[in-house]
């Protein structure tokens, strides 16, 4: 568990209030969520917006290292994610964008979650039919096959 999410972790469980858990997608960061979680937060919720395995610390760093995202399936990242709402002393809402809101329908699935928000989420295994603007945008990572079994920052891959 990063430091990060252990604070927010220990805020929200502080608080006694519902915590609302944001879950980023691929290619994202908690700090993603940050304008998310201050409106939650307004709202008398415990927003947490939690990491991924290995996340870094700042978009610099992700830039910098995007070989840490690699070699993690959808399960290891649930797992971890199991992990930490385990931490919480409340049931918390799940929120997820994209992989984010696949994430979230596993942990409802899982019953870690009161209730779950899942925005725009990656399709399940199973899935084939893929909506034209979703291989569109993974088209500069995905279409370079030297980019199989690496991690690569969609910033990198347009340029």
């Amino acid at each position: 568990m990063s430091s990060n999410d252990a604070q927010q972790i220990e805020r929200a469980n502080a608080t006694g209030r519902t915590p609302v858990v944001f879950v980023h997608g691929l290619w994202l960061l908690p700090s993603s969520w940050h304008r998310w979680v201050a409106h939650f937060k307004g709202a008398d919720f415990a927003p947490v917006s939690l990491s991924w395995p290995d996340d870094p610390e700042t978009v610099a760093e992700a830039n910098a290292h995007p070989e840490v995202f690699a070699g993690k399936t959808v399960g290891q990242v649930a797992d971890h994610l199991e992990g930490l709402i385990g931490t919480l002393e409340r049931k918390p809402a799940v929120i997820g964008h994209s992989f984010g809101g696949l994430l979230a329908q596993i942990l409802v699935g899982r019953g870690l979650a009161a209730a779950s928000v899942a925005i725009d989420p990656a399709p399940f295994r199973g899935v084939l039919p893929l909506p034209v603007s979703a291989l569109l945008s993974s088209r500069p990572v995905l279409g370079n096959p030297a980019n199989r079994s690496r991690a690569v920052s969609r910033a990198a891959a347009t340029h």
